[in-house]
């Protein structure tokens, strides 16, 4: 919905698509809150030790360069095809767009949103009409002890995904006894080759899960083994393939793919230290508090009883939804993204996330008026997004925020650094 400046706009997530939103809203006159529940690029830097698949030419936008270069034009940028890991990518890009003099003052770190409502409207008033529109957003925030309240005219949540992960049980269910072992099971991208390393070497891991985080795990503990042989993986999957990550024909990104093969023959046996069970699922998991060890029951081609030092969840992200349950947000029961944009995903239906695009400005209008979704979030269960793709989402959806169908930054400030 148009919105004139000098609005203010609260953005939820001072990640990439956060920050780029930030700065797009700044560049228009907007008045801009970044509200980041802990530093900037948190969620990256859980996995900072990862390489990005993608080169940073995908993952910056032409005004960000201009803002960074405007402020130090010394600046010396990553090689575009260079590909980062998540920590040097915050380091040379994320980091010092935060602090860059347009959005230094408009980013609060350490502060998490708790919910968000309408000031003087429940979730069941005036559903539809311009009523809700006209009422401001109210946001209920917390910094260190302190709670408070702070009104936006135009909410942007894109906090991402990451910190909420789905259950290793059946049917996305968790398994028994995983809701009070889950602070025992790791259910990201650990730095198995440095940080970690004392955790996993020389120990019996149970790696769960079929794509891309789970192979990159298991090919850092199978190095691991190769140095440590009292190290051994079992690696558990649902599908009944011998594969568990299909192959891309003409993969155009090579990490991805080298990635992909390396897990496959692995779980093909060709170490001794990696069992790979397909068919398989956890119901049931167990830590003895003696010595740390997790009792693990299996059902499926494999089930039974196990016992494993470390456990390795890489089953998925889901959103998080409390924030916004007292907002009138349709979201789609399978994916629990905003409605229209898990529409318009249903038709992208190929497994190369590289031909994945926006979808269009109306897309990412929700039910609620002047509320956005962007970013990883905005897809909800589904893990395809890229950060081009997010940074495409901001250049649609402020032509819907400043009603100017033609409005793109990119283009403008591209053309004029060419």
């Amino acid at each position: 919905m148009a919105v004139d400046t000098p609005a203010r706009i609260a953005i939820i997530g001072a990640g990439p698509i956060g920050l780029e939103a930030a700065l797009y809203a700044r560049f228009l006159g907007y008045d801009v809150d970044v509200l980041e529940r802990g530093r900037v690029g948190e969620n990256i830097l859980r996995w900072g030790h990862v390489k990005l698949f993608t080169p940073f030419k995908m993952n910056r936008s032409p005004l960000g360069m201009a803002a960074l270069t405007a402020q130090n034009p010394q600046q010396k940028w990553p090689d575009d095809n260079a590909l980062l890991t998540g920590r040097e990518y915050v380091e040379h890009y994320v980091l010092p767009l935060a602090q860059s003099d347009l959005l230094i003052d408009h980013v609060q770190e350490q502060t998490e949103v708790l919910a968000i409502g309408r000031k003087r409207q429940t979730k069941q008033d005036h559903a539809g009409q311009q009523k809700r529109e006209d009422d401001d957003f109210c946001l209920l925030i917390r910094q260190g002890k302190r709670e408070r309240l702070l009104q936006a005219d135009v909410v942007i949540d894109a906090s991402g995904v990451f910190a909420q992960p789905n259950w290793l049980g059946r049917g996305g269910l968790p398994a028994v006894v995983e809701l009070r072992a889950a602070h025992g099971v790791e259910y990201g991208l650990p730095d198995i080759l440095g940080t970690a390393l004392a955790d996993y070497a020389g120990k019996r891991v149970l790696v769960v899960g079929a794509g891309y985080s789970a192979a990159t795990n298991l090919v850092q503990l199978a190095a691991v083994a190769r140095q440590h042989p009292a190290t051994h993986i079992t690696w558990i999957t649902r599908q009944a393939t011998a594969s568990p990550l299909p192959r891309i024909p003409d993969d155009r990104l090579p990490e991805r793919d080298q990635l992909a093969t390396a897990a496959n023959t692995l779980a093909a046996g060709s170490e001794s230290f990696v069992q790979h069970w397909p068919r398989t699922t956890v119901t049931g998991i167990k830590r003895n508090r003696e010595t740390g060890a997790f009792q693990i029951r299996l059902a499926g081609e494999h089930r039974g009883k196990m016992e494993v030092d470390r456990v390795v969840a890489n089953v998925g992200y889901r959103p998080q939804l409390e924030l916004y349950r007292e907002l009138q947000v349709h979201q789609c029961y399978a994916s629990e993204g905003p409605m229209k944009l898990a529409a318009a995903l249903m038709g992208q239906t190929s497994a190369d996330c590289l031909t994945q695009t926006a979808c269009g400005p109306q897309t990412l209008l929700t039910s609620e008026p002047d509320f956005y979704i962007l970013g990883a979030k905005s897809y909800g269960r589904n893990s395809q997004f890229l950060l081009s793709v997010g940074l495409a989402q901001i250049r649609e959806l402020f032509t819907v925020i400043g009603d100017r169908a033609d409005l793109d930054l990119y283009f403008t400030i591209g053309q004029a650094h060419l």
